[in-house]
């Protein structure tokens, strides 16, 4: 096992590094990060790839991972920028932490408790998708895709259709002096 199989997981009461998959089988809460990047009223999607161990194919935000043990939040989402889609040199906005819980497929339960952060770019930022992480990227503006969410669940990943129904003004107001 090596220690990207590793995240922060809490097993009786707590945090310890545990096997990734070990975590969703049982539905531990463990850390994670997600990140939004906006163009104005447009936010950038990814397709996962189909080789993604749970929710391939399924639309989701940004990017979203779980931190090595001991890495920084911010550290983890700029680290996950660049492996999934070649983003690099922005800075991720911290906008708020989540709790969810939700039955991704597959036997596996994702209980996060997820650090979510904003970067503000330009379309033309540059992608380089790696495509064992992500098989295609849009663009949709955030009216349209939390009426998608809501009209065509399907589409989407657990943690996409929660944080539009549940958060999307947390994450997406503009922070007080913007």
């Amino acid at each position: 096992m090596s220690d990207a199989d590793l995240i922060p997981a809490w097993e009786d009461g707590q945090l310890r590094p545990l096997d990734k998959l070990d975590v969703h089988r049982r539905g531990l809460r463990h850390l994670a990060i997600s990140v939004f990047v906006t163009d104005g009223d447009a936010v950038l999607l990814q397709r996962r790839a189909l080789g993604k161990y749970h929710t391939p194919g399924l639309w989701a935000n940004t990017c979203c991972t779980h931190p090595h043990w001991g890495e920084p939040a911010e550290d983890c989402a700029r680290r996950r920028l660049g492996e999934e889609l070649g983003i690099v040199g922005v800075l991720p906005e911290w906008r708020s932490r989540v709790e969810y819980r939700a039955d991704v497929g597959g036997g596996l339960i994702e209980h996060e408790l997820v650090d979510i952060f904003l970067v503000r770019a330009a379309r033309d930022l540059g992608l380089a998708p790696n495509p064992a992480e992500v098989m295609d990227t849009e663009w949709m503006g955030l009216a349209e895709l939390a009426r998608d969410t809501e009209a065509r669940p399907e589409r989407y990943t657990p943690w996409l259709r929660i944080y539009m129904r549940d958060h999307a003004t947390g994450i997406f107001a503009a922070p007080v002096g913007a």
